[in-house]
């Protein structure tokens, strides 16, 4: 088996939404002095490679730890979306011949390939999908979303909204941000593991996902 890595490494400094806590990872123990080494993280819920839980936007919304985990791990569906320009917004009819026949799929993931962009200020210029998505996957029977963009709404022009957020986490949907290197899955059907941080009552938590799929020649 191959198993790719689809997370954004957690490091001092890196990129997160603004106004979220900064991330901070720093040694307090070292093997020469103390004998064992321990790192200090501070983080957002929602730092790097992390899953939105419904409560992260909806009053009263399942927790992190209230997520059935076999929703987590499945074959998933990676769309692509193309080259595309700062802020553009993806409609359903984009991507409506790659969202044609997704029984025994468990999760889609969107790649625009604008993790190339993660760390800088670009980043924040992502493309976003139209609520038309989120009502598309939803009526498929998905209900785990994953960008490899900050957010599936804007982050720069949002005013305060977020309607995909409000829309597929208000169906008891899960979303992933920050993924990357969804361009390295090139087989069909990989078995995607999205599983968080067993963080009890949070609205969110870093992942480690990953794409798994048959070993190569």
């Amino acid at each position: 088996m191959r198993i790719t890595d689809l997370s954004q490494p957690i490091r001092t400094g890196m990129q997160v939404y603004p106004g979220d806590p900064e991330v901070t990872v720093t040694t307090v123990a070292t093997v020469a002095d103390d004998g064992y080494q321990v790192a200090s993280l501070h983080a957002g819920s929602h730092t790097g490679t992390h899953l939105d839980a419904p409560l992260h936007s909806i009053l009263g919304g399942d927790a992190v730890d209230g997520i059935d985990l076999a929703r987590l791990v499945g074959p998933a569906r990676i769309i692509g979306c193309g080259a595309l320009d700062p802020h553009s917004v993806i409609h359903r009819e984009d991507v409506a011949d790659q969202l044609h026949d997704l029984a025994g799929i468990s999760m889609v993931l969107f790649r625009t390939g604008w993790s190339e962009y993660f760390g800088s200020p670009r980043y924040l210029e992502h493309p976003v999908l139209a609520v038309g998505v989120a009502e598309a996957l939803l009526a498929a029977g998905i209900t785990v979303v994953g960008v490899d963009t900050l957010n599936p709404d804007s982050t720069l022009h949002n005013g305060g909204h977020l309607p995909f957020h409000t829309v597929f986490l208000g169906a008891g949907g899960v979303i992933v941000e920050n993924l990357t290197n969804l361009g390295a899955v090139d087989w069909e059907r990989p078995l995607v593991s999205v599983l968080p941080l067993a963080l009890a009552g949070a609205d969110g938590a870093p992942v480690r996902a990953v794409a798994m799929g048959p070993a190569g020649d």
